[in-house]
């Protein structure tokens, strides 16, 4: 999950895209009792600006598996979610920092997954809690 920003400037590619698969690590679900179920696929275009900063739309989409937040019943939800995200050269505290060769994507993708995440997941049965039912 890199992106080779010094090689792609000297070929003169600006912008692309490419996919991957990636597995997140087991401790990434913060919902209860539930999991990362496969592998997370995630598709980015990338554009390299002039003062070298790389502008990275990314397109996750992953399962999370395991019981109902309410009944405990087997329970899914498929997850897709796109981010834009800034590389730069000079740590400012607000973007992602590299160093003006090679950007890796883990930490960008590892947050975007944790962003993601819903607070619950429920099964088929359980619609949530309505709150106009009183």
């Amino acid at each position: 999950m890199k992106i080779e920003v010094k090689k792609l400037n000297a070929l003169g590619k600006y912008t692309g895209s490419f996919k991957f698969e990636y597995d997140a690590p087991a401790d990434l679900c913060l919902v209860p009792l539930c999991k990362i179920d496969g592998k997370v696929k995630a598709e980015a275009k990338y554009e390299i600006y002039a003062d070298d900063s790389v502008g990275v739309s990314l397109k996750i989409a992953y399962r999370i598996t395991g019981q109902c937040s309410y009944c405990l019943k087997d329970a899914a939800r498929d997850i897709e979610k796109v981010y834009d995200i800034l590389f730069v050269t000079e740590d400012d505290s607000e973007n992602y920092y590299y160093d003006g060769v090679n950007i890796d994507l883990t930490t960008a993708v590892n947050d975007s997954i944790l962003f993601s995440q819903p607070n619950v997941v429920l099964c088929n049965d359980c619609a949530g809690i309505d709150a106009d039912n009183k």
